[in-house]
């Protein structure tokens, strides 16, 4: 392909931090068509500098950042008045998908004749994303048993809740709480009382469905939220969840026998989020603690 574009290649100097940026540089026309692509570049792309150039640096996007990137791109360059910064993603060769951050600056037709062009800065930015990854995670999960934390199971029945009104579907939420479990951490040792809970965080997992969440909500309580779900359903996943999590653990050669008392609020699908979200959060909880007035009545 052709370019009808005079964009000089950089003296001898220059050409040299060219080839050896350790990030991406591409100079290209003002809609986008590579002239000039470094090396860093096209290791990042998995492709040579004759497999880029002629061709537009917006086709080398991952289909989803596609659009994002054509829309900041046509209204930066309506007025390129300071540097385009723009997130997206770059899909190379064999599907690779690399993470990075475009700082593309106009550069002016001169008086000898060199025509208007862009140069872009690429700098793959997978290590900040994944470290932005595992902090967003940290933030949404407790730490000890890897379950979503109160935040996140906040934000789940919020979802469940919404899911419902829109179209029209249960939702239920359970509260689980352990049984003398104070006593186990005061007998036994706060080592094996994190175990028990590690452990109850495992079996709840074994049980749930594929649109169940389960949540450690702080201490020894637990929650469940459970979408497009009958009260009916949720009993027996409640028994299911019972039966699983008071089996005899043995832990570090100490048999513990926990027991649990749960509780489940549902609502109907039809209302606000807002209206109901307290309601089904305290019902939940008020019939866990009627659960466990009837267990110790029973012993």
């Amino acid at each position: 392909m052709v370019i009808e574009v005079d964009v000089s290649p950089p003296p001898a100097d220059r050409r040299s931090v060219f080839a050896n940026a350790p990030m991406g540089i591409a100079l290209t026309t003002p809609s986008g068509v590579l002239v000039d692509a470094n090396p860093a570049l096209c290791a990042m792309l998995g492709r040579t500098e004759d497999e880029v150039t002629g061709r537009s640096v917006l086709d080398q996007l991952h289909p989803d950042a596609a659009p994002a990137a054509h829309a900041a791109h046509a209204s930066w360059i309506a007025a390129p008045v300071r540097p385009l910064r723009h997130e997206t993603r770059l899909q190379g060769a064999g599907g690779t998908v690399v993470p990075v951050q475009v700082t593309a600056s106009w550069v002016a037709e001169s008086p000898d004749g060199q025509a208007a062009h862009l140069v872009m800065i690429v700098e793959d930015i997978t290590e900040r994303k994944e470290l932005e990854a595992q902090l967003v995670h940290r933030s949404l999960h407790d730490p000890l048993t890897g379950l979503p934390n109160r935040l996140l199971f906040q934000d789940r029945l919020w979802h469940a809740l919404e899911r419902g009104n829109r179209e029209n579907t249960p939702t239920c939420v359970l509260i689980i709480d352990l049984d003398g479990f104070k006593a186990v951490n005061d007998e036994l040792g706060h080592p094996i009382g994190d175990l028990v809970l590690v452990t109850l965080a495992e079996r709840l997992r074994s049980v749930l469905r594929a649109s169940d969440t389960a949540a450690r909500l702080g201490g020894d309580e637990f929650s469940i939220v459970c979408e497009n779900t009958e009260l009916a359903d949720a009993q027996v996943l409640a028994d299911r969840v019972r039966a699983q999590a008071t089996e005899p653990l043995v832990l570090d050669g100490t048999t513990v026998t926990v027991g649990l008392s749960i509780g489940i609020g549902s609502v109907v699908g039809g209302v606000q989020p807002g209206e109901v979200y307290e309601r089904v959060v305290r019902e939940a909880d008020d019939a866990m603690y009627a659960d466990k007035a009837r267990r110790r009545r029973s012993t």
